[in-house]
């Protein structure tokens, strides 16, 4: 599907008007939007708009780095957008011109669409859009960008009920939630990373021609990225310590366990030897023939585990 907004030179706005009926020199400037295109609607990328071959490779090409690149008076952006039931990264093209802006990307984004009315409001009250497809294209990055920030704070929220609920749960199930969550913070990381290179590069090319204004949007836009991987950054490192906790407690709980069985081990030793030598199947045995030595023996063992334990106890082996 491609849907079109066209500005004519008085400043009126045309709203999904064929592409075929849109002559870019009629226009101050036209954004045409490729969502899920066809075959037939991406051939429009060099029949209609006749844009460089390789960038049109690059977006048949799904999922191509995050990157900028020069084409005549064309520049190609290629931007990731957050699938937030994955996370995984779905590629968005821009084709940026003097007055010709192009978005194309093979799934349906929701911010684009908020993008298209957040244009219409900047155009309507007929502020800074004096630049047109630039600011167009700044607006679909940050919407892109701010799309990231729910999907952190969710997982910032789970590491916050993680770590309150350390000794609530075992450490095995613990473990797996945090590796759970080292992962998909990786797999956000490998999306805003490279974002954040992009925009730093937007920031410091020659090769794009923008007012200190606009340069003040996409250097919020890059603010935006530093502390999203600052955060991305705070999170490893704090699952980092929940692992290490939790080993910590999994290895105390063990060094518990082996404690006691030791103790046990330890009490019963005695007793069981005084047990095998009153056990012997020999015939003669002095103490077989003695009338009190099986209470005595009882006695004595029990005695000699009684004293084993308060011994225990005062060593501080039971705390």
């Amino acid at each position: 599907m491609i849907r079109t907004l066209a500005v004519t030179h008085q400043g009126e706005v045309l709203m999904d008007k064929p592409l075929s009926e849109i002559k870019v020199e009629d226009y101050k400037w036209i954004w045409a939007d490729f969502s899920e295109p066809t075959p037939e609607e991406t051939r429009l990328l060099d029949t209609h708009f006749h844009f460089h071959p390789l960038a049109i490779e690059d977006c048949m090409h799904v999922l191509q780095r995050p990157k900028l690149d020069h084409y005549e008076d064309v520049q190609f952006f290629v931007l990731h957008a957050l699938n937030e039931t994955t996370l995984s990264a779905e590629e968005v093209d821009l084709f940026v011109g003097k007055s010709i802006f192009v978005t194309y990307h093979l799934h349906e984004q929701f911010e684009l669409e908020e993008a298209r009315e957040r244009v219409m409001e900047e155009i309507d009250s007929r502020k800074g859009w004096s630049g047109g497809p630039m600011l167009a294209a700044y607006t679909v990055m940050d919407k892109l960008v701010d799309n990231y920030f729910p999907s952190l704070y969710m997982i910032e929220d789970e590491l916050a009920e993680l770590d309150s609920r350390g000794s609530s749960e075992s450490v095995e199930e613990l473990m797996s939630q945090v590796f759970d969550v080292r992962s998909r913070l990786l797999k956000l990381r490998r999306t805003i990373v490279p974002m954040r290179d992009l925009m730093y590069r937007i920031l410091n090319s020659q090769h794009i021609q923008s007012n200190v204004e606009e340069r003040m949007y996409f250097g919020d836009i890059y603010d935006h990225l530093l502390k999203l991987t600052d955060m991305i950054e705070a999170d490893r490192e704090m699952t980092a310590d929940l692992r290490d906790s939790y080993i910590s407690l999994n290895s105390n709980r063990m060094n518990s366990i082996m404690k006691t069985l030791t103790v046990i081990t330890t009490i019963f030793m005695p007793l069981t030897l005084i047990a095998g030598i009153y056990g012997m199947n020999f015939n003669v045995m002095p103490e077989l023939d003695f009338p009190y030595g099986y209470p005595i023996v009882l006695l004595l063992m029990l005695l000699l585990g009684g004293s084993m334990v308060l011994w225990f106890r005062r060593r501080g082996w039971f705390k």
